[in-house]
């Protein structure tokens, strides 16, 4: 090996050291709350799904949280994972919006499972995206129910949706079994380095 080789890969190592599971662009803006926060790559399509959410959707900025908390266990094992995008009506938690890079059916169980964590209800809609592509799935049955990133549920459509769907109560068994299903997902198989997983 070369010494200017090593010296590559010992900036690249320590890079990964300082900057964590991302590689860190510099700050941005976060288009809903107004704070700073670390620009990443995955962050700028974030960034992206929050605008077309309401430049598009018709949603308003208070009615979309990002980087919602939720408490995840699996025995004796706890974390706290966030949610990208939550958005509520009405008081009540009426979508979800989970953002990976790469292929989307290997998301939908983790989805489905924080779809029925965030709130002590079946959430109706949960999302799921890479920024280019999405799957939206229906939260009681789990059935895709359309595809594409123009598909995600408008204000209005989201609206009529919830009054013929409803929000089922999740039973304190079910809600530990899907807390289990989305440590298995989100932590166990997730990178040690990931920073974006508070590991308890």
């Amino acid at each position: 090996m070369t010494p200017h080789r090593s010296g590559v890969e010992r900036f690249n190592n320590a890079l990964k050291e300082t900057q964590g599971h991302h590689l860190v662009l510099g700050e941005l803006i976060d288009f809903v709350t107004g704070e700073k926060i670390p620009d990443t790559h995955d962050e700028r399509y974030r960034q992206q799904l929050a605008r077309m959410l309401v430049a598009h959707k018709g949603y308003l900025k208070n009615q979309i949280q990002p980087r919602f908390e939720v408490r995840v266990a699996a025995q004796n094992k706890q974390a706290i994972l966030k949610i990208d995008v939550v958005v509520t009506l009405s008081e009540r938690i009426c979508m979800i919006i989970k953002y990976g890079p790469g292929s989307l059916v290997t998301r939908h169980r983790s989805a489905l499972a924080a779809s029925r964590l965030v709130a002590p209800y079946q959430v109706p809609v949960a999302v799921v995206t890479n920024g280019k592509d999405a799957d939206i799935i229906e939260g009681a049955t789990g059935n895709i129910i359309s595809s594409g990133l123009e598909s995600i549920p408008a204000k209005a459509e989201l609206v009529q949706r919830v009054e013929k769907t409803g929000f089922d109560q999740i039973s304190a068994k079910q809600a530990e079994m899907e807390s289990r299903i989305l440590y298995a997902f989100e932590v166990d198989g997730s990178c040690p380095c990931d920073d974006t997983i508070c590991r308890l």
